[in-house]
Order: structure tokens, then C-alpha cells, then sequence
């Protein structure tokens, strides 16, 4: 393995959704199937939504804890309608979207695991939708968790990789950042961190492995 020093990097900051979940694509593709929700009509409002350079939408309120859940819902229901044309309820709409969501289903749990057993400090850095976190074993796991709608802050916004960052008594250029999501992993590249954006997740491991020094593992358990 490389020696870390030569990359200076000393921390290790992941998402949650899609990294040490099921995948964001299953998850949304599930809850779109089950309420019988236009498909394209979802993936359009996602896009209007969520896309980077979109306006600001109800979801960036809602990731910066403006929204409540219940606030969420009704403008989630107000833009989404069956395939038949007939409405959604509204009540409850924001926690069956991510009911499909399988916590600490992802073997990059075991790496963030083995990372932090072997002296590197960990961090959690989730865009919330919703704060119904499982928690469990988040003690075990990480050195400092920031959620965004408990900081008022998401990402891609470079406050909040600074505020992980700090939280974990690190520089930016320092940490090596994990996310599913192409734009923030560009945002923690902005502020200085390490980007690696996690699409396969033997190519993420193998790329914190080098950029970490260290045997990490993957679903074979390759540090043994």
C-alpha cells in the first residue's frame, strides 16, 4: 500500500443514502412502483428539484431542515400523480418515499469500519430527507456526524464539508469524501477535499485504499 503520508489524508467522510444503504436508483424505482407514480413524471420533478444549477425547490428547503416533513409532502403530493391521473395523499408521503431505504445494508459500512479501526477518523455527511435515521452502531462507526437539516446547511454547499471537516479536528485537504451523487462529490472537491464518487464499489475501495494506505476490504473482506 501507499504510504498515506505522501497524500496527507487522515479522515474519511461518507453519505448515507446510497453508500451505506441500497442504492438511491432501487429505493426511489421501488416507491415509485408501489404507489403507482408516473415514472417519467417523477424523474422530471427529481431533475426540476435536485439537479445541479436547479432553483431553489422545496427538497433544498427540506435538506436544510426548513421544510418539516409533513410541509415536504403536501408540495411532494401538490406535483406527482398516478399513473391513472388520480392524487396522492400527502400524509405520510415523505416517509413511505424512504421506507425503501435498507439501513447498513451496503458493505462500505465494513469499510468505514475497518478505515476508522485502523486510525483513520471517520465521518457521516447526509443531505436528510426526513431524520428518521436508524442510528444503530453509528457510535462504533464515526468520529462526528453532520446531518443537514440539523445544521441548516447541504450539500454542495462548502459549509458543510468545512463543518464535517472541523468537526473531525481536520483540514479539508486532509479528508477523502464519499458520495453517490456526482455534485457533491465536485462540492467537497471544491473546498479542497478528495473526491471519490461511488458508482462501483470495489473501484471505491480500491481507490481509498490507495489514497488511505491501507487494506479496507470489500464484499470478499480482501483485509482479511
Amino acid at each position: 500500500m501507499t504510504d498515506p503520508s505522501s497524500y496527507g489524508l487522515r479522515g474519511l467522510v461518507v453519505d448515507y443514502g446510497g453508500v451505506l444503504t441500497n442504492s438511491l436508483g432501487d429505493a426511489m424505482r421501488g416507491w415509485v412502483d408501489e404507489t403507482g407514480v408516473d415514472h417519467d413524471e417523477f424523474g422530471a420533478l427529481m431533475r426540476e428539484w435536485l439537479l445541479e444549477g436547479a432553483a431553489e425547490s422545496p427538497a433544498h428547503a427540506l435538506e436544510r431542515g426548513e421544510l418539516t416533513d409533513a410541509e415536504f409532502s403536501v408540495a411532494l403530493a401538490a406535483r406527482l400523480r398516478r399513473s391513472d391521473g388520480t392524487a396522492l395523499p400527502a400524509d405520510g408521503l415523505l416517509r413511505s418515499m424512504m421506507a425503501g431505504f435498507v439501513p447498513n445494508s451496503s458493505p462500505m459500512v465494513a469499510v468505514v469500519l475497518a478505515a476508522r479501526t485502523r486510525g483513520i477518523r471517520t465521518a457521516l455527511l447526509s443531505n436528510s430527507w426526513g431524520l428518521d435515521y436508524d442510528r444503530t452502531g453509528w457510535d462504533e462507526l464515526f468520529d462526528a456526524v453532520v446531518i443537514s437539516g440539523e445544521e441548516g446547511l447541504r450539500k454542495p454547499e462548502p459549509a458543510i464539508y468545512r463543518l464535517a471537516a472541523d468537526r473531525l479536528g481536520l483540514a479539508p485537504a486532509e479528508c477523502v469524501f464519499v458520495d453517490d451523487l456526482a455534485p457533491n462529490v465536485r462540492g467537497a472537491a471544491q473546498v479542497g477535499m478528495v473526491g471519490v464518487h461511488y458508482v462501483d464499489h470495489d473501484r471505491a475501495v480500491a481507490e481509498l485504499e490507495e489514497l488511505l494506505g491501507l487494506a479496507l476490504g470489500g464484499p470478499g473482506d480482501r483485509a482479511g
